[in-house]
């Protein structure tokens, strides 16, 4: 059975799950999903036209689902898909998306995004993605799983950030940060792969010396990058991880590639 507090403004189109949570002074508008064991602390605004995934808890003064922040938008139906087991904190804003665009944002599973987190419109994140203080992501932005943005970065219209990666705080990331890979500084530059996340994920270190071997040959090796992409895909084609960077790599896209640098 779910509880909503009296103080509460549902709107009668909302549909709840089982043992759905509504604290005081929350608004809850049309078109909204709010699935099993969701809990809208106090003072959380979900706009509309929003799906919410089982057991996600919203802290105070979040806006979920908010209109996008587009000049083009005109109030045409877009959604906000988040996943299960999320907790975002205070202040936290997450927008639909646009018809420019897909039309949806979406936000996977088991994420923490902390206070003030912003994930702009069309965006989409993965599971297991940590959003420090004040991260934001811009419009159509794609961040993979497992990824952490530290404190006060932000993340580049149109920008990605491949999965397994790490990004430090206050960051400006306008190219796009390959799979496992670290990058940070204002403008963000390459400083290696994630290694305490590898490692985190139960890496060796024997493979983790082989990434590491693979990632010197991409980017300090001999011959132009084309080369010596196309080497590490032939040499390496054993290790998931490095085809995953190679895909990425080969994928088009809007923005350019975070590169090693001073």
């Amino acid at each position: 059975m779910s509880h909503i507090h009296p103080t509460a403004i549902v709107d009668r189109s909302v549909e709840l799950g089982e043992d759905v949570a509504i604290g005081p002074w929350c608004t809850v508008g049309p078109g909204v999903t709010l699935e099993t064991g969701v809990h809208l602390v106090s003072h959380v605004v979900v706009q509309q036209d929003t799906a919410v995934g089982a057991r996600t808890v919203i802290h105070p003064f979040a806006v979920i689902g908010g209109d996008p922040q587009h000049n083009g938008y005109k109030g045409e139906t877009v959604r906000l898909e988040i996943g299960a087991d999320n907790s975002i904190r205070e202040h936290a804003t997450f927008n639909r998306g646009t018809p420019q665009g897909s039309g949806v944002t979406r936000v996977g599973s088991n994420g923490l995004f902390m206070t003030g987190a912003h994930v702009g419109h069309d965006a989409i994140v993965g599971d297991n993605v940590v959003m420090a203080n004040s991260a934001t992501l811009g419009g159509h932005a794609r961040v993979g799983d497992r990824v952490f943005l530290g404190g006060l970065c932000a993340v580049h219209q149109n920008g990605r950030v491949g999965q397994g990666a790490i990004v430090g705080g206050l960051a400006a990331v306008t190219r796009d940060v390959i799979p496992y890979g670290s990058a940070w500084g204002n403008h963000a530059r390459l400083h290696g792969l994630n290694l305490i996340g590898l490692k985190r994920k139960g890496y060796d270190k024997t493979a983790i010396r082989r990434l590491l071997a693979a990632y010197r040959d991409l980017f300090e090796g001999n011959g132009v990058f084309a080369e010596r992409l196309q080497k590490i895909e032939t040499e390496y084609a054993d290790l998931v991880e490095i085809m995953e960077i190679v895909a990425f790599i080969r994928e088009d896209s809007k923005r350019p590639l975070c590169l090693p640098g001073d």
